[in-house]
């Protein structure tokens, strides 16, 4: 509906006013009463009101071809290029038949009259369509350019998964072949559970999960590190009652429990705690290391890197993260606004 009225209703009632416009412009200066003339002298001239289709093509088609040029050049000259064909199609169509039609034919008030109002009219016209042609070519480049960043962004944390996954699985599976040594039920057991932990992981990183869900996954993690840890390990979690039905997405705390995991040594105990603080999930990971060991957790490793960046991607400004080293112990402390 829009575009029957845009293309064939708009351009002449807009003629009709400009006709209107130009008339009583001309009884005002000339005394010239054109309603009580002829009444087919006035039908003549109201063919002129088609003319709206005409004065609309040739506009449309200016636009298309300065909005196409690849370097569009000073708008002032679209501008004067754009009277000009106004101005031609004026003198070469409306003051002919205006001569004939008129009480005196045509006068100079006439042809200044009959030239200057379409002109200015159909120049508003031409401007108004550029601006919103402008806007509406402004607002597709950045929607084009938000689907380039979106898919971008979504290039990134499917990478971001694939190295995750390689890294995950080669600290998992040396677990398991540490157990085949000592008891093949046990490894069976860790092969079941991490059979849970793969299956959770096919979860889209782009699409929230419960934080309890999170959290359950965790804790079976916590398992299956701790079956092959010895029992002088001193592991001590906490997870807050509230941290339930929230929105979060997953996988992001499993790279700093697996990291206590991995680095666990001198005093050999990690503490592990998930609470809801005004709105924050805040998470809390820490453990005690040798000396030696102090170092390489210093420099972090593909997990943690792996976590600033897809925090960075899908928590702007919207986290905290904090890892410290001590001279015995190691912790990090994560924040992210639920």
């Amino acid at each position: 509906m829009e575009q029957f009225w845009r293309k064939y209703i708009f351009p002449f009632l807009y003629a009709l006013l400009i006709y209107t416009a130009m008339r009583l412009i001309n009884a005002v200066l000339t005394g010239f009463r054109f309603w009580e003339r002829p009444l087919l002298e006035t039908s003549i001239e109201f063919l002129l009101l088609f003319m709206g289709y005409v004065y609309s093509y040739v506009l449309n088609y200016l636009l298309r071809y300065y909005q196409r040029k690849p370097k569009p050049g000073p708008v002032i000259k679209e501008y004067l290029v754009v009277s000009a064909v106004i101005i031609a199609m004026t003198d070469g169509i409306i003051l002919p038949i205006q001569h004939f039609t008129g009480d005196n034919g045509s006068q100079l008030y006439d042809v200044i009259n009959f030239t200057l109002i379409p002109t200015l009219f159909y120049l508003l016209y031409y401007v108004i369509k550029r601006a919103n042609a402008s806007l509406r070519k402004s607002y597709e480049q950045q929607l084009l350019l938000e689907k380039i960043s979106n898919n971008q962004l979504q290039t990134e944390l499917r990478f971001l998964k694939a190295q995750f996954h390689p890294h995950f699985l080669f600290n998992a599976l040396n677990t398991v072949y540490f157990q085949m040594d000592e008891n093949i039920g046990t490894a069976k057991q860790t092969v079941e559970t991490l059979s849970e932990l793969l299956r959770y992981q096919l979860y889209d990183h782009q699409q929230t999960v419960t934080v309890g869900k999170e959290l359950q996954y965790l804790q079976t993690y916590i398992g299956l590190q701790r079956s092959r840890m010895n029992d002088h390990l001193r592991l001590q979690v906490e997870i807050d009652n509230q941290l339930n039905k929230q929105s979060v997405y997953p996988l992001l705390l499993l790279p700093l429990v697996e990291n206590a995991f991995k680095y666990a040594g001198g005093e050999y105990w990690i503490h592990i705690s998930a609470n809801l603080q005004n709105g924050w999930l805040v998470f809390h990971v820490s453990n005690a290391v040798p000396t030696a060991i102090e170092v390489k957790q210093r420099r972090g490793g593909i997990g943690l890197e792996n976590l600033r960046r897809r925090l960075a991607l899908l928590y702007p400004e919207k986290h905290e993260l904090a890892l410290c080293n001590h001279p015995d112990s190691y912790s990090a402390d994560l924040k992210i606004a639920l």
